[in-house]
């Protein structure tokens, strides 16, 4: 009885230790495997009324009350929606009406209506608890026109001289002049440079933050973003830097890379995606800059993609200015974008395809209150890239493309993942030989918007319905009434072990 004992705890053990072990056994994320949500603090979610003086929700140009608790208070939330890492806009000290972050005054502390540094650390270490990475906006190009050192005689050579950009081709003038009035600062002068370096290397020391998105990296000589980020990442390992290239060309973007910076909002892909998304057409532009992508950039797959952020107007309101439903586009964008070599970033809001024009209507308040099937969808793309790693780090190969009707594959580490996309206003039906995929096996769809796929006639057939798009992993082909069975006496077998065990401590208990 004894053996019958151990050998049942041996048994219970050795499956929860497997289990265990397979849990554990997964590989380190990258930063290519994360899905980054970006959002203005201050118009997020309004978590703490102690900081809300001189909140004006009638002004668009005005604080409206989002703070760092108001983003603790939602981390569950956007970790349910499958993100892994939040960019945060600038949260530093700002000037009256600069809630968006951008007119710097403090660059060591934090915007008081966002709260104090200790609130921003425990934003930092609740994200943390929740596998969550904190990438913050920095910006080195300027400060607000009210910073102390526009008027310290001491700081003078800190600027440089007022003018503007007249000739947006003239790297002098790019590095050199001022946008939208904003003092413009002189990196090449030893104290500013090293003084900023200062500053991000102490906000990743003090806060334990994982990453920074770089703003106007243009506007600012590369030789002081080779330093700075050779000195940033000296400070913490894996430390992620997103350059801004404000570029339509993937050539100019290219040439910044030499800066050491990791990867760079997608302007050029951003472009061909809204117009190839916002209403069902060709995508022939868009892969022919993905595949260009590939031959370009070492690594495609450290570049931020994205379909709107602070700077431009909604994507929903360029869907509904073509007449076309919101749900449905954005549905077909977003399977694109998470699917294809790239960091999605999601804009705040898009989740519930949130309206608004040019700035600062595309800043308006996030609504919790406001339900949209994109919710569910956007869980669904995060917990499918969260678990297959063919959709984060494989390579892309396009196997079908023909108006609007795309089928492509990714393939890592013996895993192969399908995508089949509908971007027209017809059905479409499509085959591919069997060649592809494998003789015994299936395409198993991950997402529910199809079935799945078994090999007939030597083929595989993907029929989708219009402005639809489907995910599905290549698996073994499954007999299901094999697996039920095999499924049904496992369970059956561990039933009559336990009651074994317990009729066998019943009897020794009797006998004793």
């Amino acid at each position: 009885m004894k053996k019958i004992h151990f050998s049942v705890v041996f048994l219970l053990s050795f499956l929860f230790i497997s289990e265990t072990v397979w849990a554990d056994s997964s590989p380190e994320r990258q930063w290519q495997d994360e899905t980054i949500y970006f959002l203005l603090v201050d118009r997020f979610n309004n978590g703490d009324s102690s900081n809300d003086f001189e909140v004006d929700l009638n002004d668009p140009k005005a604080y409206h009350g989002g703070d760092f608790q108001g983003v603790i208070d939602r981390l569950d939330y956007l970790k349910d929606l499958g993100f892994t890492a939040l960019w945060l806009a600038p949260i530093f000290d700002n000037s009256e009406k600069g809630y968006h972050g951008y007119w710097i005054r403090d660059f060591y502390n934090t915007e008081e209506h966002f709260g104090t540094i200790d609130d921003f650390k425990k934003l930092v270490d609740e994200a943390h608890k929740r596998d969550m990475k904190i990438i913050l906006d920095f910006v080195v190009n300027h400060t607000s026109p009210d910073h102390p050192w526009v008027t310290d005689p001491n700081k003078t050579d800190w600027f440089h001289e007022r003018k503007e950009i007249i000739d947006w081709s003239d790297r002098e003038q790019l590095e050199n002049g001022w946008i939208y009035g904003l003092p413009d600062l002189a990196q090449e002068n030893p104290e500013v440079k090293n003084y900023f370096i200062d500053v991000a290397k102490w906000w990743i020391a003090e806060t334990d933050i994982d990453g920074y998105r770089l703003d106007t990296v243009k506007h600012v000589p590369i030789d002081f973003w080779q330093e700075f980020s050779k000195e940033v990442k000296s400070v913490k390992n894996d430390f992620y830097l997103l350059g801004e290239v404000l570029e339509y060309d993937p050539n100019e973007i290219n040439r910044y890379f030499e800066a050491g910076i990791d990867g760079f909002v997608d302007y050029p892909l951003y472009d061909r995606m809204r117009t190839a998304f916002s209403t069902p057409g060709n995508l022939s532009r868009v892969i022919d800059l993905l595949e260009y992508n590939e031959q370009l950039y070492e690594h495609p797959d450290l570049m931020g993609q994205f379909i709107d952020n602070h700077d431009t107007q909604r994507f929903t309101r360029e869907i509904l200015s073509k007449e076309e439903v919101p749900e449905k586009r954005w549905k077909t964008a977003l399977t694109f974008m998470y699917t294809t070599p790239g960091i999605p970033i999601v804009y705040y809001g898009s989740e519930i395809a949130l309206d608004g024009g040019n700035d600062p209507d595309n800043r308006r308040m996030m609504s919790f209150d406001d339900q949209s099937e994109l919710i569910n969808y956007i869980s669904k793309l995060g917990e499918i890239r969260n678990q297959h790693l063919s959709v984060t780090r494989g390579d892309v190969d396009f196997l079908y493309h023909s108006n609007g009707m795309l089928i492509y594959k990714r393939e890592y580490d013996g895993e192969t993942t399908v995508i089949a996309l509908n971007n027209t206003t017809d059905e479409q039906t499509v085959s591919i030989d069997e060649q592809e995929f494998g003789k015994d096996k299936q395409l198993t769809d991950l997402i529910g918007n199809g079935d799945n796929i078994r090999v007939k006639d030597g083929t595989y057939t993907f029929s989708l319905e219009r402005e639809t798009s489907v995910i599905y992993v290549l698996e073994e082909k499954q007999n299901r009434s094999g697996s039920v069975l095999i499924f049904v006496s496992t369970i059956f077998l561990l039933i009559a072990t336990i009651v074994l065990f317990f009729l066998l401590q019943r009897r020794r208990r009797t006998q004793t």
